[in-house]
């Protein structure tokens, strides 16, 4: 005899007045993808420093073309408000101050990873292929490697590269900046 496993998928509406009721801890750090509520796990020192290279490099050469967000949460659709690490956004004169942004607004999104880099590659990525994020970077603490996937397609990126230290990466809204893997991983 088999069982099934029920699920309740929360919307974006839900989880958001979940947030302003106070069902979440202040000290708490959640995610809802695919309508499940994630727990996020605490960020790392590496992770950190990585995140703080990476927003110093990009507003460096950047900043005055788009928003560099931080860590802050981008609705995908009505099941999925991740809180990528690093998102390069459309810029608007109210700074998103009325929704979060979507995927229209994004020209780049970051997931730095070293301990979710499974639940990231096997779930995120997919994601946001589906919410057709033109341009996706998964930095790889572990490995000393960033992915690289553009061009969202029904069965997946069209694109994937990999880049290792000494190798130059590219933006592919801005063509003329590029960056050194060796900055994104300098320890």
């Amino acid at each position: 005899m088999s069982i099934q496993v029920l699920k309740r998928c929360f919307t974006v509406e839900d989880y958001q007045k979940m947030g302003e009721v106070g069902v979440f801890k202040s000290d708490e750090n959640n995610e809802l993808v695919a309508g499940e509520i994630i727990k996020m796990s605490p960020i790392g020192k590496r992770h950190a420093a990585c995140v703080r290279r990476l927003d110093y490099l990009l507003n460096r050469k950047l900043g005055d073309l788009v928003i560099i967000d931080t860590q802050n949460p981008i609705q995908l659709n009505n099941l999925s408000q991740p809180q990528p690490d690093l998102v390069l956004l459309q810029p608007r004169p109210d700074f998103y101050e009325e929704r979060h942004p979507q995927p229209s607004d994004i020209i780049l999104l970051i997931e730095v990873s070293d301990t979710t880099i499974d639940f990231d590659q096997q779930v995120k990525i997919p994601l946001y292929c589906q919410s057709q994020i033109q341009e996706v970077w998964l930095i790889d603490l572990n490995q000393n490697i960033v992915r690289v996937y553009r061009t969202p397609t029904p069965n997946g990126y069209q694109f994937i590269q990999f880049f290792t230290v000494e190798q130059t990466l590219t933006l592919a809204a801005f063509p003329e900046f590029n960056i050194n893997i060796n900055q994104i991983f300098l320890s």
